[in-house]
């Protein structure tokens, strides 16, 4: 069995494919597995091939995607692999057999694993997406820029970005993943990008929770004072906002 590995990102993802679909023309789709490094145990009789990212077959597999499947079909595959998931590549690559094979139609072959998988996968990420946009806390510095620390189980700085673009968007901000240690900035009246950050930029920026500022305590304040004591449910509020999402809220800080 040849089992490619690549890093968790999208270029290296779509180029691991590439490369992937090309050995399997040679030795077959049943002899290729897909896994995002790091792969913390091999196995023993299983040849393993590490990919990196490469522009061009990037660009190949999305436009293939998009010309012979559709693009709604390349946008469940955008957002599986965004997902923490340890089978999410393998997944993508079972849904892109059986997509370049069907067609148009794949999404609506509800009986097929590999297209149920999928559809999971765009699902998970996209509600985690719609609670980071929900329970981000955005702290300023100086008046001049806006930081919200998050960290979220799938990589979905960018979607909660984008959607606070349309929001703020004549703002300096940035929304930083302590998990990954990326930043999706946002100049003012500009477009968003995506920065890895260094080990110091990265212990620099995480040092701005510890500022505080009017309305930071304003916040905390509300919070406290609109709850009723009578009405209070731990129980429902932890199905709400699980205390794995709260860390970087700011209402929860003591």
């Amino acid at each position: 069995m040849k089992i490619y590995t690549c890093k968790d990102r999208l270029e290296d993802i779509l180029t691991c494919i590439y490369d992937a679909w090309s050995a399997a023309l040679q030795v077959g789709h049943d002899q290729i597995k897909l896994r995002k490094e790091p792969v913390f145990q091999q196995t023993i009789f299983d040849e393993y091939i590490h990919v990196d990212g490469d522009t061009s077959k990037a660009e190949k597999v999305i436009r293939s995607i998009r010309r012979d499947i559709s693009d709604e079909a390349y946008l469940y595959v955008y957002y599986a692999s965004l997902s923490d998931e340890e089978d999410a590549l393998q997944a993508i690559y079972q849904f892109l057999r059986v997509g370049f094979a069907t067609g148009s139609s794949v999404l609506e072959q509800y009986a097929n694993p590999s297209v149920m998988r999928i559809v999971e996968l765009r699902r998970k990420v996209g509600n985690e997406c719609h609670h980071f946009r929900e329970f981000a806390r955005f702290e300023s510095l100086n008046g001049s820029v806006y930081v919200s620390h998050l960290e979220p189980k799938s990589d979905v700085i960018m979607l909660v970005g984008r959607h606070f673009a349309d929001r703020m968007p004549s703002e300096h901000w940035m929304i930083i993943d302590d998990k990954r240690k990326i930043a999706c900035i946002h100049p003012k009246d500009g477009t968003n990008y995506l920065r890895y950050l260094t080990d110091e930029e990265f212990d620099t920026l995480r040092k701005t929770e510890e500022y505080t500022d009017t309305y930071t305590d304003l916040w905390k304040t509300f919070f406290h004072a609109v709850g009723i004591k009578e009405r209070e449910n731990y129980i429902c509020q932890r199905n709400l906002f699980p205390k794995w999402k709260r860390k970087h809220a700011v209402e929860f800080r003591k």
